[in-house]
């Protein structure tokens, strides 16, 4: 076989049989060597993911064999920045479904985020999204804001979850048995499906944000306090979507007629 055929060979495969590997072993081609180490390489990355995705799954392994059955992982995106709404999400997957790549939204690229979103809901059994305004927040604090956008995306999914994974902290007001887990978006595949939906859903609505207002530069800064957004906000003082609740070292002007400073 030519290298090229033997590289698309490979490319299809997950598995040598035993007198395929001998016959690649012998063939003295350097370029056949580096397709088998290629090979083998891509293989071990596949087997750790696998692994890495079963691990994530333990949580939800655990409460199924209790008798559960919806499994909702719930989410939140949003609860640091100066200024835009908190968003989350919650996901129910079907037993033993495994997405590969999907972990704690913080650590994907926003490519990988977009890739993720669309096969979280095509293979969730259910999904919710739901947010706080940035007004709500500053009504009722960011903890409490965060707790009412969770009950959103609860309240928009189609089934009732039996059992619900939270990352962090425990749900007030639950209906049904609840686990918080500490840095569950990277422990917990539901909750990693809800960061990755709750995160996505953001960056869209701070995109929408940013072209009603440029000049803070939401579409790069997300809302967070970076040193453009704190320059743009001491020049232009605060817009309708900040966080006035938030306080913050410097006193910024006013935002055009009407607004209010941001309360210390």
């Amino acid at each position: 076989m030519k290298i090229s055929d033997i590289a698309t060979y490979l490319a299809q495969k997950t598995v040598l049989a035993t007198e395929e590997f001998e016959s690649l072993a012998v063939d003295r081609r350097r370029g056949v060597q580096e397709l088998l180490k290629s090979f083998h390489r891509r293989r071990r990355a596949e087997e750790n993911e696998l692994k890495r995705l079963e691990g994530m799954l333990a949580e939800e392994k655990s409460i199924w064999n209790q008798g559960h059955v919806n499994i909702a992982g719930v989410d939140e995106a949003g609860r640091g920045p100066l200024a835009g709404p908190v968003v989350a999400a919650a996901v129910v997957f079907h037993p033993d479904t495994m997405i590969e790549y999907l972990d704690d939204s913080k650590r994907l690229s926003a490519k990988r985020r977009e890739i993720l979103f669309d096969e979280i809901i095509f293979r969730s059994k259910a999904y919710g999204i739901g947010s706080a305004s940035s007004i709500e927040i500053d009504q009722l604090n960011i903890h409490t804001a965060t707790f009412l956008a969770m009950h959103r995306a609860l309240n928009k999914m189609n089934i009732e979850p039996d059992y619900i994974l939270v990352d962090g902290f425990r749900l007030p007001d639950c209906c049904c048995g609840q686990k918080a887990i500490i840095g569950g978006d990277s422990r917990s595949l539901s909750i990693a499906g809800a960061s990755v939906l709750a995160k996505v859903t953001r960056d869209k609505m701070m995109q929408r944000i940013h072209e009603k207002y440029p000049i803070y530069g939401f579409n790069r800064n997300k809302g967070y306090g970076t040193a453009e957004h704190r320059k743009a906000i001491k020049q232009h003082g605060l817009s309708p979507e900040h966080r006035r609740s938030f306080k913050l070292k410097e006193d910024y002007p006013k935002y055009g007629a009407g607004s209010s400073d941001l309360r210390t």
